[in-house]
């Protein structure tokens, strides 16, 4: 799968996460959060997981992260994966 169009999903209260796609040539990942020293390899894993399910060969990803667990990182990529697919 392709990210067809540029997208969101999430908010940026605390607890949660904002996701961002957009169409590229290829696939990149990249990772703002308050727990990034800590997290990150987590993180980047679940958003991997997610990505290797959807089966998704390109498109820039950016996640604003403010400390969410695991549930609503998976939730929140797949909502804005879901639109990306739309149209």
């Amino acid at each position: 799968m392709d990210i067809r169009k540029k997208v969101q999903a999430g908010t940026m209260q605390s607890s949660d996460l904002m996701v961002f796609l957009e169409p590229a040539s290829e696939l990149t990942i990249t990772i703002e959060s308050t727990v990034k020293r800590q997290f990150e390899h987590l993180i980047r894993e679940r958003i991997v997981a997610v990505l290797a399910r959807f089966k998704v060969s390109s498109g820039a990803v950016r996640v604003t992260d403010r400390g969410a667990l695991d549930y609503a990182i998976e939730a929140r990529l797949e909502a804005a994966l879901k639109r990306a697919m739309e149209g």
